[in-house]
């Protein structure tokens, strides 16, 4: 065995560099790790563009604040425990597993539909139809806070697959940064004061008045309605598996014995029905024609029958019909 190994030794050594025995050789440098195995892991640095995570639904249009315009385009991160969570205002949230295992989760948790509004102002923005999580949709609920800059600070699953984060902004820390009322048109302006004052002479109830408040938001587009919903939905179908039909088998050819026996008793019990049925409406008897190439049956025909008691009288005669012969 060891005699083995050191002649193996030898013929590989025969064909590397002398270099090996004294000489320092020259080693190259590789500029990036490989990405094998890290598909997704630390934020995606090796994830490629055909991995890239795909929405079920397009995001709506921007709505809202009109300076909170200047976070379109941006995106805010923050590393939790094992995760990444990524939040692209008026776009998405994504979530990213920080791990090294072969498969950690990459998804969204959800795309930009509408506002929470509460007391005359933009409470949460709401992220919804996210990647799938049992019967339901993962959903994302982000509250604005004051800050000197913005980031994400905290992330919550106060139920199941339905999460809350917190992002500070220097954008929102104006007392009026995010009252409604003031970035209504005057129409829709208009349209709130008439509800206002119908809710205060009691000619709507509280009911009504929330009903007419949600249809002046989804008119600003703060809302969103459900013909615009069902326009970005692309919710998935689930086709139902219809009941397998039976094979039909070619005419005169069966599949095996009993198959054919069960089709010669059926063709019996239909032909003694049909003979029956001759006999009651006054055909006594048919014949094959012994022509060659045609089957047409010779028909000898009687009176109608009036009484079904007289179908064996007319198979074997009656005692009549033999003295009238005689």
């Amino acid at each position: 065995m060891g005699l083995r190994f050191v002649v193996t030794l030898m013929f590989i050594l025969s064909f590397v560099k002398k270099d090996v025995f004294g000489n320092m050789v020259s080693m190259k440098i590789v500029d990036e790790p490989s990405s094998y195995g890290l598909s997704n892991s630390f934020g995606g640095l090796y994830q490629s563009q055909e991995d890239k995570l795909q929405m079920r639904v397009h995001p709506a249009n921007f709505s809202g604040p009109a300076h909170l315009k200047r976070l379109v385009g941006k995106c805010f991160s923050l590393v939790d425990n094992s995760y990444k969570y990524e939040f692209c205002p008026f776009y998405n949230v994504t979530q990213h597993e920080q791990s090294l295992r072969w498969n950690p989760y990459s998804g969204v948790l959800g795309g930009y539909q509408e506002w929470e509004i509460e007391n005359n102002t933009f409470h949460a923005m709401v992220m919804r139809e996210g990647d799938a999580c049992g019967e339901i949709f993962r959903s994302v609920k982000v509250f604005f806070r004051c800050s000197n800059h913005s980031h994400v600070t905290k992330v919550s699953e106060p139920h199941t697959c339905q999460y809350h984060m917190d992002f500070l902004t220097p954008l929102v820390c104006h007392n009026h940064s995010m009252l409604v009322y003031p970035t209504l048109a005057r129409e829709l302006q208009g349209e709130w004061d008439r509800v206002e004052g119908e809710l205060v002479r009691e000619e709507i109830t509280q009911q009504g008045y929330k009903k007419k408040l949600r249809k002046i938001f989804e008119d600003a587009g703060y809302y969103l309605s459900k013909e615009k919903h069902k326009i970005l939905s692309k919710v998935p179908e689930i086709k139902k598996e219809e009941p397998a039909k039976p094979v039909e088998e070619p005419k005169g050819e069966f599949s095996s014995m009993q198959k054919c026996t069960e089709e010669v008793a059926k063709l019996r019990e239909e032909l003694a029905q049909l003979k029956e049925g001759l006999l009651v409406r006054g055909i006594k008897e048919f014949e094959l024609s012994n022509k060659k190439g045609s089957r047409l049956p010779a028909l000898r025909v009687n009176p109608p029958i009036q009484d079904h008691q007289n179908v064996t009288a007319i198979q074997n005669g009656t005692e009549e019909n033999k003295h009238e012969s005689l």
